[in-house]
């Protein structure tokens, strides 16, 4: 009976057991690149919106503060979308022929609500409530970055595990005072090092636990 195989093929079962093992370390680094990637997490990324809003000119040009489209930010989980009314407050008297608000006017009239795109969107096995962060001193600009000067909203930070991890590892070079939470230009002071473990002793915030699962994952 002929051999199926010959001697070469020695050669060959030896080459391949390493070659495997590199295309496997390979395949797990481009993983691993994958997943940390701003494709991936959505960093940078400017989704598509029904209306063209812009932060910067609401926020900085008119001087609107957040918490008269965001109203539940400080109570609830999420920081809330304003409805079309909220828009309408003003625009049912500036710009309210304006082609690019008819999908406002609209959902205005018919009382169904726009559908935005999520610009922060975590998994659903992911626990966070807005209120807990900004009633404890991190500011929206912490999270969001300068949106006063976005033309159009986009993700400014990855939302990693290991980000929000670093953060509750040490959250006093990051914690600000009440009346500085919704300051778009603010930055850490001189002296952050002695404030912030003040303020972390101020708001009550306990390190001890901030890492465990069962923050986040609940």
């Amino acid at each position: 009976m002929p051999q199926l195989f010959g001697p070469v093929w020695n050669s060959v079962a030896r080459a391949s057991v390493p070659t495997l093992f590199v295309a496997l370390g390979g395949a797990l680094w481009l993983w691993q690149e994958g997943v940390r990637s701003d494709w991936y997490s959505g960093r940078d990324l400017t989704p598509a919106q029904p209306v063209p809003f812009s932060h910067e000119h609401h926020v900085s040009e008119v001087g609107l503060d957040c918490r008269l489209c965001h109203r539940r930010v400080l109570e609830d989980a999420n920081a809330g979308i304003p409805a079309a009314d909220v828009c309408l407050i003003c625009h049912g008297e500036i710009w309210q022929d304006a082609a690019m608000l008819a999908p406002v006017r609209a959902s205005g009239r018919t009382r169904v609500p726009l559908r935005w795109s999520r610009v922060y969107d975590l998994p659903d096995y992911v626990y966070f409530h807005h209120a807990v962060h900004v009633r404890n001193g991190v500011g929206c600009s912490t999270c969001h970055g300068r949106v006063d000067r976005m033309l159009l909203t986009r993700q400014v930070q990855a939302l990693q595990m290991r980000w929000c991890i670093e953060c509750h590892r040490d959250p006093a070079p990051h914690l600000r005072a009440a009346d500085e939470i919704f300051v778009m230009d603010w930055a850490p002071p001189a002296d952050q090092a002695e404030r912030g473990p003040e303020l972390l002793q101020r708001y009550g915030i306990r390190r001890d636990g901030l890492t465990d699962c069962g923050v986040c994952h609940r």
